[in-house]
């Protein structure tokens, strides 16, 4: 059983409980000079208001108790990154390899991605879907770290990758959808060409990002692939740069809040309120 308030902006409210005991002490003054010299044993005459009053505040913000959370699926984006494992991204990167380097740093940059579903294809020769479209971001961490250079073999299907990508995305049911293709190499490989898979995600409504790693990539065609479907294209020369290319992303495309259905659910109010009905009414009892 989990607990959660359906309106918390009401806690803004607990502040002005304070003045229970403040402006109460403060009216002591209009009759006597020195309140502060008053026995102490006055505030507490002044707590059962506060404790009053706070409660209020609590029922207003509405807490239950629930089972689970039922995610809305329709909600957020869903999000592919198609990751470049031919031979050439075991060429050196900074301190490390072309495929090590963006390993790391993606696997960062989808652990920010709170509220999205997210897949994954590698490609090299072929191209193919290393995890489906989920939310478990674990499970992703987990199969990026056994993946490795050349296991979709040496060459670089781009088409087959864009493709791959967007035949994921039209099986799920977000409002966007977004791929981000990440190349150090020029299409010489697979049975799609990238003009006919950009094709199909201008058809499928998926809009792409493109991030060439290197110096040695088709710019020309990651820029097209970018500006066709409403993306933009990015180059990363060095582990830095391809840092601030995720961060640029992930500006472009922030992770929505997840939307969701409370199951199991009830209603803590109820008994908040009964027991102010208790204490409002022996208040009033000891005011007559």
């Amino acid at each position: 059983m989990h607990l959660t308030f359906l309106h918390p902006l009401f806690f803004l409210l607990a502040p002005l409980a304070l003045c229970f005991i403040w402006c109460a002490r403060e009216q002591l003054a209009l009759y006597f000079a020195k309140s502060h010299l008053l026995p102490r044993s006055i505030v507490p005459k002044h707590l059962l208001p506060l404790f009053t009053a706070l409660l209020f505040v609590i029922a207003l913000a509405g807490p239950i108790a629930y089972e689970h959370l039922a995610q809305n699926a329709k909600k957020g984006r869903d999000l592919v990154v198609a990751l470049d494992a031919s031979g050439s991204m075991s060429g050196e990167f900074g301190k490390s390899t072309k495929f090590a380097t963006l390993i790391e740093l993606v696997r960062a940059f989808l652990h920010k991605r709170h509220d999205d579903n997210v897949g994954v294809v590698v490609f090299g020769s072929f191209a193919y879907a290393a995890s489906p479209i989920t939310y478990d971001i674990d499970a992703l961490d987990f199969i990026l770290r056994y993946l490795d250079v050349s296991i979709a073999g040496n060459n670089t299907a781009i088409g087959d990758a864009v493709a791959t990508g967007v035949a994921m995305l039209q099986k799920a049911q977000a409002n966007e959808k977004v791929l981000v293709l990440f190349s150090d190499g020029h299409h010489n490989s697979g049975s799609v060409s990238p003009k006919e898979a950009v094709e199909r995600a201008k058809r499928a409504g998926v809009r792409i990002y493109t991030v060439g790693i290197g110096e040695d990539f088709d710019a020309k065609l990651m820029r097209r692939i970018a500006a066709e479907t409403g993306g933009k294209s990015f180059q990363a020369r060095n582990p830095e740069d391809l840092q601030e290319v995720l961060s640029a992303i992930d500006r472009l495309e922030p992770s929505p809040l997840r939307s969701g259905t409370y199951l199991g659910t009830r209603p803590l109010f109820v008994f908040l309120l009964v027991l102010l009905a208790v204490l409002l009414a022996w208040q009033i009892k000891r005011r007559l």
